[in-house]
């Protein structure tokens, strides 16, 4: 009778020694994952210095050709909540904010994007906003800067419907846009 336990069997010493020099290197592998992890940190600022306490949004303007009523009030409104949400500085509406910030919507262009045969399968959406940023206590950080952004469409809508439907996005990607410039190193 044969046995077929991987136990049972006798071994030979050189076997032996195998099997438990494998299960040794097995176990310090197991060990060795056990305790190491990876860490990563995705940090949505960068640590504000301790001397900037305040903040103000100035109210953040339209100046492209065409004019999305909704836009300036929402970015203005939407930035000032993502400011006190995100970062221990307090709103303030004086000319004394060590923060002050300000901008435009620069552009609010559509395009054509997409060709099928001879008529507009897709039309583009480009929004661009010019970000005036004043630090008050180190003019050495004042900066200004562009953040654009595009949103493809169905040429079968006209622009008033794809509105409808793209605004909620310009909004978020333009207010997180204009936070990570002012509040990450990246």
């Amino acid at each position: 009778m044969m046995q077929a336990s991987f136990f049972n069997k006798k071994l030979h010493p050189a076997n032996w020694v195998n099997r438990v020099g494998l299960m040794t290197i097995c176990f310090f592998v197991v060990t060795v994952f056990s305790f190491n992890t990876c860490k990563y940190s995705f940090k949505d600022t960068s640590p504000i210095p301790a001397e900037i306490k305040t903040f103000r949004v100035n109210y953040l303007e339209n100046k492209a050709r065409y004019i999305n009523t909704q836009l300036s009030p929402q970015l203005t409104e939407k930035l000032k909540d993502k400011i006190r949400g995100n970062t221990r500085l307090r709103q303030v509406n004086e000319d004394s904010a060590h923060y002050d910030i300000s901008g435009y919507v620069s552009d609010y262009t559509v395009s054509t994007s997409g060709i099928s045969g001879n008529t507009a399968s897709s039309n583009r959406l480009s929004v661009s906003f010019h970000l005036i940023f004043k630090n008050n206590l180190d003019i050495s950080k004042n900066f200004e800067t562009d953040i654009s952004t595009n949103y493809d469409f169905s040429a079968s809508q006209n622009l008033s419907q794809a509105e409808s439907t793209l605004t909620p996005d310009i909004i978020k990607n333009t207010i997180d846009g204009i936070f990570n410039k002012i509040f990450s190193n990246w």
